[in-house]
């Protein structure tokens, strides 16, 4: 797992090395040999060629370990001023801004394809469900547009819980600070933080918490894949008929050659079910435990640090799957959906001047005598509706919040970090 958050732990020390020259802590002739050799270090674990020894401990030793052997006592200086403790809790706030931010790209490219598909198919009709009774009618454009803004509500807590970890800890040490005059607000500004954990003691106490507050999050996300690819499930059985997957997305049965299996959405919802039962492990790792470090929080690493991929492809596979759905355009026309046509008759009459509860009354004796011809044209056009889907509304919704996230101010203090 020390290997996810190798280019992160030299991030952190190139920021940490600057602060400790400007603190006079490192010789000003010092700092250029130690930056360039960890530069070279970041670019060997970005390639993923950086590999923890036999007999070091992790990946803090390792770098120490190398810088060390390149530039003799020198190498030692970098941890002057710092624990393993901030160290760790440190790379994994940064390796988290990173997982967010390519969940993000992720949902968004996401987004983009079920509002293009809701546009597409705005004027073709499905049926909608109460109690998995048919109820009133939908529209594919309602249903692709409805997980589009689901998306936005999860981009919002992914927002949330960004903010909470775009903290920076470094220079809480063990958790009790140092007598070293660190500069905590240069590290803060170097890795492009939106702030510090100020009480030296709460930074520590951090640990575990954010990734507990993280996995709020990406649960949440993986909650919505998971309802979607249910329905895509649902919509695609024979009895429903409503969509249909192409040969790609499917499997075939080992003894029934007619059967098409919709194994793609099958993998997404149960990936993404295993996902939502993540908040609930690290809660048991992290419930019972005082304030300070205790060597439990490292078993959070092995099922956290892997949730972050497996989210991204599942991700992957609900935009390939939405964007190749094929719809079935008539299915209204099967006489047993007539009757969700009964509430905008209900409607028409009130709209006549009829109180609501005997117009509900008269389309029912219509219907219980079997009178009831639906008008199958439908006018909706309140925000929202099938007639007014707002979807440039969604789409402003989501792209307002990712710009809250502020990835370019990263990416420009790890440029300046690495120039």
């Amino acid at each position: 797992m020390d290997l996810f958050l190798a280019k992160y732990d030299i991030l952190g020390s190139i920021a940490h090395i600057k602060m400790l020259e400007s603190a006079g802590l490192i010789k000003s002739e010092e700092l250029p040999l130690l930056t360039e050799e960890l530069k070279k270090l970041y670019y060997l674990a970005e390639d993923g060629k950086l590999v923890i020894e036999e007999g070091i401990e992790d990946i803090h030793s390792q770098v120490e370990f190398m810088l060390t052997k390149k530039l003799g006592d020198l190498g030692k200086k970098i941890h002057s001023g710092r624990s393993r403790n901030d160290q760790v809790m440190l790379d994994i706030k940064l390796f988290i801004r990173d997982g967010i931010r390519d969940i993000v790209f992720k949902v968004s490219e996401l987004s983009d394809i079920l509002l293009e598909k809701s546009e597409l198919n705005k004027e073709v009709l499905m049926p909608g469900y109460t109690h998995l009774q048919i109820a009133m009618p939908s529209s594919f454009g309602l249903w692709f547009s409805s997980y589009a803004e689901s998306l936005t509500d999860d981009l919002e807590l992914l927002l949330s819980s960004f903010n909470i970890t775009n903290q920076n800890p470094l220079g809480s040490a063990a958790g009790y600070g140092s007598s070293f005059p660190l500069n905590r607000k240069m590290t803060t500004d170097l890795l492009g933080f939106r702030s510090m954990n100020y009480n030296v003691v709460y930074a520590q106490m951090g640990r575990g918490k954010v990734e507990k507050i993280v996995s709020f999050a990406l649960a949440n996300l993986a909650a919505t894949l998971s309802k979607m690819a249910f329905d895509i499930c649902l919509f695609s059985s024979q009895n429903f008929n409503f969509i249909g997957l192409p040969a790609e997305f499917t499997t075939g049965s080992s003894i029934m050659p007619h059967k098409k299996n919709p194994d793609v959405a099958e993998l997404i919802r149960a990936k993404c079910n295993k996902i939502q039962g993540l908040p609930n492990q690290i809660s048991l790792i992290i419930n019972n435990l005082p304030s300070g470090y205790f060597r439990d929080l490292q078993i959070i690493k092995e099922i956290f640090i892997p949730v972050f991929i497996e989210l991204e492809e599942c991700l992957t596979m609900a935009a390939m799957v939405m964007e190749r759905l094929e719809i079935n355009r008539n299915i209204l026309d099967d006489p047993k959906y007539d009757y969700i046509f009964s509430v905008e008759e209900v409607n028409k009459l009130v709209l006549e001047g009829i109180p609501f509860r005997d117009a509900y009354k008269k389309v029912a004796e219509m219907i219980e005598k079997g009178h009831f011809a639906p008008d199958k044209k439908v006018v909706h056009t309140h925000e929202g509706s099938i007639g007014n889907l707002c979807n440039d509304k969604i789409a402003e919704k989501k792209k307002t919040i990712i710009e809250k996230f502020e990835f370019e101010k990263i990416q420009e203090a790890y440029t300046e970090l690495l120039k």
